[in-house]
C-alpha cells in the first residue's frame, strides 16, 4: 500500500539499459509513487554519494537514462504528475563548473524535474546552482550525519535555494540508540 504523502524512490542508476529504466518508471507509477531520482554514478562501481572514489558516467549517458524515465514518465502517467529527479556526483568528481553544466543539461535536455546534488559542501554552491537554474528548479540537499555536507539548518538551505532536505539515515540512527 503506498502512504498518502508523496513518496519519492531511489532507482539508482535505473537499474540496467534502456528498458529497464523504462520498466522501473512504469511500475512505480503503476504503483502509486510521486517521483523518482536516477544518478550519474556508473552501474559496476557505484558508492555511497559521500564517500570517495565515485565514477560517473558520461553527460550523453546520462541524459540517455533522463530522457527514458521522463519520456516513459508522462507516457505512463494519465495525470503527468510524476516526477524525475536527477542525481549528480558532479560536485565530487568535476568541481563547481561540471556541476552547473551537467544540471543544466540534465533540466533542458534530459527533462529532468528536480535536482539532487550530492555531497555538495558549502552553502555557496547550493545558491550558485540554485542560480544558474533561474531559480525554477527544485534542488534537494542530502544531510546525512558523518557525509560530506555540513549540518547546515533548514533555514540556512532555504536561504541558499534548496528547496528539499532529505536525512536518510536520522531516523535509523536514533532508533539504534
Amino acid at each position: 500500500r503506498v502512504p498518502d504523502i508523496p513518496l519519492l524512490v531511489d532507482i539508482d542508476t535505473g537499474f540496467g539499459n534502456a528498458l529497464s529504466i523504462q520498466r522501473t518508471i512504469e511500475n512505480l507509477i503503476k504503483n502509486g509513487a510521486a517521483a523518482c531520482h536516477i544518478e550519474d554514478q556508473e552501474d559496476g562501481n557505484k558508492r555511497c554519494g559521500h564517500r570517495p572514489n565515485k565514477s560517473i558516467v558520461t553527460m550523453d549517458e546520462m541524459l540517455d537514462r533522463l530522457k527514458i524515465a521522463t519520456k516513459t514518465a508522462k507516457e505512463s502517467n494519465i495525470d503527468n504528475e510524476f516526477v524525475v529527479m536527477a542525481r549528480t556526483d558532479a560536485y565530487a568528481n568535476e568541481g563547481m563548473d561540471g556541476l552547473l553544466k551537467r544540471c543544466d543539461k540534465y533540466v533542458n535536455v534530459g527533462g529532468a524535474d528536480m535536482i539532487f546534488a550530492e555531497a555538495v559542501t558549502d552553502l555557496e554552491t547550493y545558491y550558485k546552482l540554485n542560480q544558474s537554474l533561474g531559480g525554477e528548479v527544485p534542488i534537494l540537499a542530502n544531510i546525512t550525519e558523518f557525509g560530506k555536507t555540513e549540518l547546515f539548518s533548514k533555514q540556512e538551505l532555504y536561504e541558499s535555494g534548496v528547496a528539499i532536505v532529505l536525512y536518510p539515515l536520522s531516523a535509523h540512527r536514533a532508533m539504534a540508540k
